[in-house]
């Protein structure tokens, strides 16, 4: 090993799901929202003026801030934007968690905390979930630096109640506790309304799923002031142009759709509600989602096996190595035509 090399820090990185460069395929692998963004967003896109590009953009955010804290019924100064929530969530780490003391998630859950916690060097433990994947609210009731709960949780799909999150939320005052609210959208009780009970309280959302615009990389943070103040710090200490001015707009624009957005949301989840009982029908042992996708288990057949076979029919699902999950495959909820398509094959696969 070279001298310089001795400097670089090393870490293990997060894998996304595979985003396949051809055509004529059938994507269940990231949980993408499979209608397009409301017809707002479209025409705020179309009359977008293209020389503006030339500028930077608005380093507060103020159009899309404005609009969410409207939208949400928040104060001015309780909204954070950044480019997903993935930069929201990593400025959070890197924000709140700098004690000594290791920061609570889940064993199973949201791959990207474990690899934030290395990259910034917060130690960390991981409370199991139950035997059925439950979050156990006694187990963040210890000394902690802070707690990262995912309300629904990823990739189980599973959802806490109001009160378990705010029984977590009670029980860590000394600390920051961040809801990350990404799925909230499709089932489950938001933490929202506790924000005013609870200033250590952060809930960080996203527009890549209920809103259909995964590619505009658009996620958000709502908490008091002060932590909102903080962390617009430390990003400003970093990159002060973070949202590129068509994120900007379009997703100021998106807000305004709202009867879009429901009607959207609502279609997905029935189509969830369809998929998961013609999955059981089959044999598949499939947790209640409170998500847009479904965790399921093909108790005939190995689930490894099963989302190679289906790669081979170009439909790509999500398979986890880990050791309590790997039995399963986590299937994003597409159109009512894919996941027919999706049965179909799995008829034929498992004939």
């Amino acid at each position: 090993m070279k001298a310089w090399e001795e400097n670089i820090r090393k870490v293990v990185p997060y894998i996304p799901g595979e985003q396949p460069q051809v055509k004529d395929i059938i994507k269940l692998n990231t949980n993408e929202n499979p209608y397009p963004p409301s017809p707002g967003v479209k025409k705020a896109h179309e009359e977008m003026e293209v020389s503006r590009f030339a500028l930077y953009p608005d380093p507060a955010a103020k159009e899309l801030v404005t609009a969410l804290e409207s939208y949400h019924g928040l104060d001015a100064g309780q909204v954070f934007v950044g480019v997903g929530s993935d930069d929201v969530l990593a400025l959070a780490f890197l924000t709140f968690f700098n004690s000594d003391k290791p920061i609570l998630f889940p064993d199973v859950t949201y791959s990207f905390y474990p690899v934030w916690a290395n990259v910034y060097r917060i130690p960390y433990e991981c409370p199991k979930l139950t035997d059925d994947f439950r979050i156990c609210p006694d187990d963040y009731k210890k000394e902690n630096g802070g707690v990262v709960i995912a309300n629904p949780n990823a990739p189980t799909s599973l959802a806490l109640s109001r009160d378990e999150i705010e029984e977590i939320i009670a029980a860590n005052q000394d600390v920051i506790v961040i809801v990350d609210e990404a799925y909230i959208d499709f089932g489950g009780e938001s933490a929202l309304s506790l924000l005013p009970k609870y200033e250590n309280l952060l809930v960080v959302r996203t527009y890549s799923k209920s809103r259909s615009m995964a590619g505009m990389r658009i996620g958000y943070a709502m908490g008091n002031k002060r932590l909102i103040q903080a962390m617009t710090d430390v990003k400003e200490s970093i990159n002060s142009y973070t949202m590129t001015r068509e994120s900007i707009a379009l997703g100021a624009a998106s807000l305004a759709d709202e009867e879009y957005f429901q009607e959207k949301k609502q279609m997905v989840v029935a189509t969830r509600e369809r998929t998961k009982e013609e999955l059981r029908r089959r044999g598949f042992e499939v947790l209640d989602s409170s998500t847009n996708f479904l965790f399921a288990k093909p108790n005939s057949v190995d689930a490894g096996w099963l989302f190679e076979e289906l790669k081979k029919e170009k439909i790509f699902v999500r398979h986890f190595n880990g050791e309590r999950i790997k039995d399963y495959l986590r299937i994003s909820i597409g159109t009512d035509e894919q996941m027919d398509c999706l049965l179909q094959a799995i008829d034929r696969i498992m004939a």
